[in-house]
């Protein structure tokens, strides 16, 4: 069989902000009616046409690293940063602080000893190319629970979200999702098409480059894509028939 080259991208965000419904409507195309709790992180795999309708159209599995957003476990969850080739940064539109504190998250995820640089520090002076110009890591900024906003309200949140926020700064794509509606990743969305362009980038940033071109890994085959579905609460030295031994501490989050 041939081999499914494989990426991660990490799906961060404050708790409850709706990071596993999100995760969960990506891989399986439809709404997860009951989230539960997240511990340690739980791992979605979505099967991606990379550049669909092209000649270089080819399959790639996406890992979605749902990583449990409690503040008290910052220090042990930096273990799932590794590798990272491609980050989703999750805020709840109704709750403005959880966007703030996207640039917090980024900075941790950066930060080469997984700890947060700037700790006690009540505002960050975000410099996009500080963060991000020796690592070029694609980024996508999703709002979620925009069902939750009443008509009066969602063309100034959707606009407030794109003017000098994370995304802008970052030179990264957003979308404004109601994670609870299927259609709202239907093929030929305009939200769908920014999510397939920004899986694309991930995979061109880790198989292609100028000098060498294409760059296989070859951890999958066809033959197992049928198995894999929603790996939950990866627990210290458990092992998968993926992810090998995760060996740190488990870390809750709230209902999301």
């Amino acid at each position: 069989m041939a081999a499914i080259d494989k990426v991660r991208v990490l799906v961060v965000g404050d708790s409850g902000v709706g990071k596993t419904s999100l995760t969960h409507l990506i891989a399986n195309n439809e709404p997860l009616t009951s989230p539960g709790w997240t511990v340690g992180c739980s791992v979605e795999v979505k099967l991606h046409e990379y550049k669909e309708g092209t000649p270089a159209q080819n399959t790639f599995f996406v890992e979605l690293w749902d990583v449990g957003g409690s503040i008290s476990h910052k220090n042990t969850r930096s273990v799932f940063y590794n590798p990272t080739h491609g980050i989703i940064l999750v805020h709840d539109l109704t709750n403005r602080k959880s966007q703030e504190n996207l640039q917090r998250w980024l900075a941790e995820i950066l930060n080469k000893e997984g700890k947060d640089a700037l700790k006690g520090a009540d505002t960050i002076d975000m410099d996009p190319e500080q963060f991000l110009g020796s690592t070029q890591i694609p980024i996508l900024v999703i709002g979620t629970k925009l069902d939750v906003l009443d008509e009066g309200h969602k063309q100034k949140i959707v606009n407030r979200t794109s003017a000098g926020g994370i995304a802008e700064q970052c030179g990264a794509d957003e979308i404004c999702l109601n994670c609870h509606e299927s259609r709202s990743l239907a093929a030929g969305t305009t939200d769908s098409v920014k999510l397939a362009r920004f899986f694309d980038k991930v995979i061109e940033r880790k198989y292609h480059s100028r000098d060498t071109g294409r760059k296989y890994a070859t951890n999958y085959t066809t033959s197992m894509a049928g198995t894999f579905g929603t790996f939950q609460g990866l627990q210290p030295g458990a092992q998968n028939p993926t992810f090998g031994y995760l060996n740190t501490n488990p870390v809750t989050e709230s209902l999301s």
